[in-house]
């Protein structure tokens, strides 16, 4: 039987411990390619990995979630991409984010350090409390810059931008993705778990670290300490999802984007400024692009590419030009983050893909 070079490095990256279990995804157009499940979910009970495996999302949070919970107000002229926040959030006025807006956030040019340990704060607080206690601590957190002058990549800005998301919408972020946009766009198996509440979503979720400040193992609830001590609900980590759900949100982005939405969730406009800035910002928002040197994508996707990373072991990547999707979801962190080889591995894999399925530059 005819080997596949994508199952076989997959299978080497199991073999030489880069990550307990993935899931990978491989989409032409709205087409999967390849779909796969590797190795185990949670090593302690030898569950293993499945297509259905939910993952801790991470980082994809700001793409996936917030943003477009942004871009969302934003289509419905409920906020402006550059207007100052304390129009929204009035106790950023008379602070040194005063003038600072959301297209700043989204671009990672609002002057915010990268992040902040604020649960040594938040930890002494009732539950209750810490959600808007988050607020004050973003608001007294000195900026590194003057927002709009310099890039750098920040935790702190999509923490701000969940608090404008709910301040306008008037409801939790969560409540205001599923009903606005995942339910409209048919993706059932995008969340977040309410740590507030006394039931959370049933699923087989990847186990993630064994927690030394929570004292567990990690499963089902949000890996990122910030996030779990703001309740599970924030702007730069607690999405949960499978591999097709992300597929299938991306698919119908990409749907939106070319008007062929039925109906579109997002204008044409907004997800244009999304995918490719303006001629003013040129930066993405809320995505990445490929870098230009050692990118995570690889060699082969185009600089009209979109993807993000996220601290668990997922990623994915997107090639508008060649409508090609790359999403690989692992859970590397499991049972320690200290494994970091994934970094090296992820590269190879995307070259490994492209070169199976011939997507290579013209």
């Amino acid at each position: 039987m005819r080997s596949n070079p994508v199952n076989d490095l997959m299978q080497k990256g199991l073999q030489e411990h880069l990550f307990p279990g993935a899931v990978l995804l491989v989409g032409k157009g709205d087409a999967p390619l390849f779909f796969k499940a590797y190795g185990q979910a949670n090593l302690f009970s030898g569950r293993p990995m499945t297509r259905e495996t939910v993952f801790d999302l991470a980082s994809l949070t700001k793409p996936l979630a917030t943003t477009l919970a942004v871009a969302r107000l934003v289509d419905q002229e409920r906020i402006a991409l550059d207007r100052p926040l304390a129009k929204w959030l009035p106790t950023l006025a008379g602070s040194d984010k005063a003038t600072m807006t959301a297209r700043q956030l989204l671009c990672h040019q609002s002057g915010f350090p990268a992040h902040r340990l604020f649960y040594m704060t938040l930890k002494s607080l009732g539950p209750k409390k810490r959600k808007s206690a988050v607020l004050n601590l973003l608001t007294h957190v000195p900026l590194l810059g003057q927002p709009g002058k310099s890039s750098l990549y920040s935790d702190l800005g999509f923490m701000l931008l969940c608090r404008l998301v709910e301040a306008v919408a008037g409801c939790p972020m969560n409540q205001f993705l599923k009903a606005e946009i995942y339910d409209p766009m048919g993706v059932t198996d995008l969340f977040f778990v309410d740590l507030t509440g006394r039931q959370r979503p049933d699923g087989p979720y990847a186990a993630t670290e064994l927690c030394p400040l929570r004292n567990r193992l990690l499963v089902g609830e949000v890996h990122d300490d910030n996030a779990w001590f703001s309740g599970g609900i924030d702007g730069h980590a607690g999405l949960f999802g499978t591999a097709e759900a992300v597929f299938r949100l991306l698919r119908s982005l990409v749907a939106d984007l070319h008007g062929l939405g039925s109906p579109a969730v997002f204008s044409r406009q907004i997800l244009s400024e999304m995918f490719f800035g303006i001629e003013t910002n040129p930066l993405p928002l809320g995505f990445d692009r490929p870098a230009v040197l050692n990118s995570s994508a690889g060699r082969y996707f185009s600089a009209n590419s979109v993807g993000h990373l996220g601290f668990t072991g997922v990623s994915f990547w997107m090639d508008l030009n060649k409508d090609f999707t790359i999403i690989l979801l692992t859970n590397r962190v499991h049972p320690f983050r200290w494994n970091n080889r994934l970094s090296q591995f992820r590269p190879k894999i995307h070259d490994r893909v492209m070169e199976h399925f011939e997507i290579l530059p013209d």
